[in-house]
């Protein structure tokens, strides 16, 4: 395989990352608290001859080198459903997943059978200052959320949404679709500063759609230049070959 084969299936492999990237989110346009995810093209140094640099042989390859996730704040829509909560400010709703606490800004909320309060995937909401106990309430009475996540049914508190923040987001891979794991031990989340409930509204994606619909269709067109230059790459292999033979014949 030549060097613009090698380069052009590198650029496909990289092409192909994007698009899947680009169409998960377009997928959660509509996901409440959904962050965009973003990737970071690097250049990959292969010992594979193409160019000499320094007396040594050397082709450089674009890659997807990483992922990284969009954290600014989404529109803050009303819903009218007492439920529903939205974060006004940096800060993250923690919450219980299967292996440890997850953080989340996604408000859209609902009473399980057991009365305890959840996200929509079905992670209990954890209480401030329990060590994660979750937030029960009772279904049919009506429930207050002050601006400091304060729950409350019939002037009764019930517990306080555990809201954090992080001085650096770099830790937090994406779980679900709007919930995130802290993946360094070293990263401690502290009580978000400067953050308000909003009770009735949730956060929508901060997807900006015409971007990324703009983004797809340029990346397929790169996509299909580059699938064609492999096919003109090996046909004029093809026809090297052929003269070739026909010089030693």
């Amino acid at each position: 395989m030549d060097a613009l084969t090698i380069s052009a299936a590198s650029g496909l492999r990289s092409r192909m990352d994007t698009l899947d990237l680009l169409a998960n989110n377009l997928a959660n346009a509509e996901t409440s608290g959904y962050k965009t995810d973003r990737e970071f093209y690097g250049l990959f140094v292969s010992p594979e001859a193409s160019s000499e640099q320094g007396g040594e042989f050397v082709t450089t390859l674009p890659v997807v080198e990483r992922q990284w996730t969009d954290f600014s704040q989404g529109t803050l829509a009303a819903t009218g459903n007492p439920l529903d909560v939205a974060l006004s400010g940096r800060g993250f709703i923690a919450i219980n997943g299967p292996s440890g606490p997850l953080y989340t800004r996604n408000g859209n909320l609902k009473i399980a059978p057991t009365g305890e309060v959840v996200t929509g995937e079905g992670y209990a909401v954890r209480s401030l200052g329990t060590n994660g106990k979750p937030i029960r309430v009772t279904s049919d009475k009506p429930i207050d959320i002050s601006p400091d996540g304060v729950l409350r049914q019939e002037g009764q508190n019930l517990g306080q949404l555990e809201i954090v923040d992080f001085k650096s987001t770099t830790s937090l891979k994406k779980m679900t679709a709007a919930a995130f794991q802290n993946t360094d031990p070293q990263s401690v989340p502290a009580p978000a500063a400067d953050v308000q409930v909003q009770q009735g509204r949730v956060e929508t994606s901060n997807v900006a759609v015409p971007e990324a619909a703009m983004r797809l269709v340029n990346v397929m067109r790169q996509f299909e230049m580059l699938q064609k230059a492999v096919t003109l790459d090996s046909e004029m292999s093809r026809q090297g070959i052929q003269e070739v033979a026909r010089v030693a014949s």
